[in-house]
């Protein structure tokens, strides 16, 4: 199959395996972190550490963005839903999400109308068969899906459908990224950078991590050559010494980014002061509102919120596995009290969340034997 084989190509894949050893410098490890939860399941499904040397790490990064919308933020969306002519509608991996109390499949069981869409599209075109009713949609996602929501928001507007409103959970990577860098429970040799994120906001914004930090920055596609190629890539870097910004994901991502949806996205929203992450906490200028001038379609001023705050269960490392100071496995509710059909943190509930990657992989029996066989 043409653009999906040769990005698997098992020869190639063990050149390259190759290749990294190589540039590998004796008794030296490397630690990168591959920042999108896409590409942590690339790693696990295809078992790309099975192709790498011991010393290169890969860790997981704050990517997923279901996994680092907090607890309160769910609690809040719950009770927009419970109010009178309400429909939610919210994209099918946030309806397990637990809130302090619930989740959007419990409050739908408890009479709650909340619906799955696969685009805010669908939920305007269910706002304009329900005039009657009140349609939210629950926007989450990082700059990959924000101009989805800013563009539907301005049909809206140009078909003035009055009864549709957004609340508003778009989340930002390069504060994410800045919050990571400056973290002191990690160090880092490079990043693998997210390739859906980069096809918005292109390479460029990136440049402050090599400049200010020294650290490599790759630019990454999602078949299983692209991440082995990216590792190659970070290693030639060190190798020389240098600290740059690379784009692997040329095939795809502009080096300037998308244009058009950067300016849809400046229309309708408006970066906020601060917004709270999942074990991240409360970063500066880290997640998108609603502009003032579309304040007819911010859920934020049309509904009362609460704006409910709540501590993740302590049993939960969902915070440590966001910022790849844990693996999953090493969670101590992991694959027992914490698992896809019982999930206690996002990282198991989301399809990009690096829980669920292990689990549904078998990363976790793997890493059990390996411990085992280095004990």
């Amino acid at each position: 199959m043409r653009f999906v084989d040769e990005f698997r190509d098992a020869d190639t894949a063990r050149a390259l395996a190759a290749g990294i050893s190589a540039r590998c410098e004796p008794g030296r490890r490397y630690k990168f972190m591959e920042v999108c939860g896409g590409h942590t399941h690339t790693i696990y499904k295809h078992g790309i550490e099975d192709y790498l040397p011991e010393a290169v790490t890969l860790v997981h990064g704050p990517g997923c963005p279901v996994c680092v919308i907090p607890m309160g933020r769910v609690d809040d969306a719950i009770h927009i839903a419970r109010q009178p002519d309400v429909i939610m509608t919210s994209f099918g991996d946030m309806m397990r999400v637990p809130g302090g109390e619930s989740t959007f499949l419990d409050a739908k069981a408890e009479g709650a109308d909340i619906r799955m869409v696969y685009s805010p599209l669908d939920a305007l075109k269910i706002a304009r068969t329900n005039p009657d009713r009140r349609v939210v949609f629950m926007a989450i996602g990082f700059e990959t899906t924000a101009p989805s929501t800013a563009v539907t928001v301005l049909r809206a507007a140009e078909e003035g459908i009055e009864n549709f409103s957004v609340f508003c959970n778009h989340v930002l990577i390069i504060p994410a990224i800045k919050a990571i860098l400056d973290s002191p429970d990690l160090r880092l040799d490079g990043f693998i950078g997210p390739g859906h994120v980069s096809t918005i906001i292109g390479c460029r914004p990136y440049e402050f991590i090599a400049r200010d930090y020294g650290q490599p920055f790759v630019v990454a596609g999602f078949e299983p050559l692209d991440i082995l190629h990216s590792v190659h890539m970070l290693l030639g870097q060190l190798a020389e010494g240098r600290g740059e910004v690379e784009n692997q994901y040329a095939r795809v991502v502009p080096w300037d980014g998308n244009r058009i949806a950067m300016e849809a996205i400046g229309t309708v929203m408006r970066v906020r002061p601060h917004f709270e992450w999942r074990g991240l906490g409360f970063i500066s200028h880290s997640a998108l509102g609603m502009a003032e001038e579309y304040a007819a379609f911010d859920a934020e001023r049309i509904f009362d919120i609460p704006g409910t705050r709540i501590a993740d269960p302590k049993a939960c490392q969902c915070g440590e596995v966001l910022k790849g100071v844990l693996k999953p496995w090493e969670c101590k509710v992991f694959g027992t009290a914490c698992t896809p059909e019982t999930p206690i943190g996002t990282c198991m509930v989301s399809s990009e969340g690096a829980c669920a990657a292990y689990y549904n992989f078998g990363r976790f029996s793997r890493e059990r034997v390996r411990e085992a066989t280095r004990a």
